[in-house]
């Protein structure tokens, strides 16, 4: 099966407790697909700048991932500066240069459209109600938001979350989309909202995954040594859709394996910067860390 994610593919520079970085490949698109690689194909629909060079393209493509719908148009691609010098679990942005992503109207290649999941990436609510327009018989939708266009443009929003069955976002969203204090109260304020099922993702404590049944905890890897958050809840995202993509049918025990896939891809993102420990990793020590992941959280 196959995954079609639309989002950005970007450049950050960082720093955080480990050091700086400047320009490395970064982008919800780019995690979330290098991610879901692991499970099933992928195809990216995004659009970046001349400074976007073959050797960044093949982060992608060396994991067999389609790199068709990239667009490039004149100019330099999206760049975020963030530092978590002071909080790791929560970014810092110093600069946003939004650049060729500014003008970004998502263009569906036709050897696309069979596509049998469709994920939208964090962008704009209007860009995502295209894009799902677009693709009217996939077999499932996902996607992921933030505090930005909760707050600027939550009328577009809520169309986009009436088409989706899952939702992914993080404690503070879902209390601020629903408007409640309590998270249980806020998972079921979202869900009232239109999406089928909502993951709300803690960071290190883990996920939760609130459907018509009881809510289902992952919980997080735990971790040595975290040097770059920025990529964890793509990834995460990544790990878990990839995974279900992967199987012959959606049940309740494949959504649970899913969830804890999810947080195994986390775990791996944030363990060097950008893109470069997923990029070195494999399908055997991530089934490795999913059965650990599994043995510590089971009486």
């Amino acid at each position: 099966m196959a995954i079609l994610v639309v989002g950005s593919v970007a450049f950050d520079s960082l720093e955080t407790p480990s050091g700086k970085r400047e320009r490395v490949l970064g982008g919800a698109a780019t995690h979330f697909a290098l991610a879901a690689s692991f499970f099933t194909k992928v195809r990216v629909v995004g659009v970046v700048g001349e400074d976007f060079l073959p050797q960044h393209e093949a982060v992608l493509t060396n994991k067999g991932i389609d790199t068709t719908g990239i667009e490039r148009a004149p100019g330099k691609s999206f760049h975020w500066t963030g530092s978590y010098v002071k909080d790791m679990n929560a970014a810092e942005t110093l600069a946003t240069d939004l650049n060729v992503f500014a003008a970004f109207e998502p263009k569906i290649p036709e050897s696309y459209l069979d596509s049998e999941y469709l994920f939208l990436a964090n962008i704009d609510p209007v860009l995502q109600a295209r894009v799902r327009a677009q693709m009217p018989d996939v077999k499932m939708v996902a996607g992921d938001t933030m505090n930005y266009w909760i707050a600027a443009h939550r009328e577009n929003l809520l169309k986009v979350l009436k088409e989706l069955d899952v939702l992914l976002i993080n404690d503070g969203e879902a209390k601020m989309l629903s408007g409640e204090s309590n998270g249980l109260r806020a998972a079921n304020g979202v869900r009232a909202l239109g999406p089928k099922a909502l993951i709300v993702k803690h960071g290190e404590y883990g996920a939760t995954a609130y459907t018509s049944g009881r809510p289902f905890r992952a919980p997080a890897m735990p971790l040595h040594d975290v040097v770059d958050p920025t990529g964890a809840g793509d990834s995460f995202a990544g790990g878990f859709y990839g995974y279900i993509a992967s199987q012959p049918e959606l049940t309740p025990e494949v959504f649970r394996r899913a969830m804890f896939y999810g947080s195994v891809m986390g775990s791996l993102a944030v363990e060097k910067f950008g893109t470069e420990r997923i990029q070195a990793t494999t399908r055997k020590e991530i089934d490795e860390r999913f059965e650990h992941l599994r043995e510590i959280s089971h009486l």
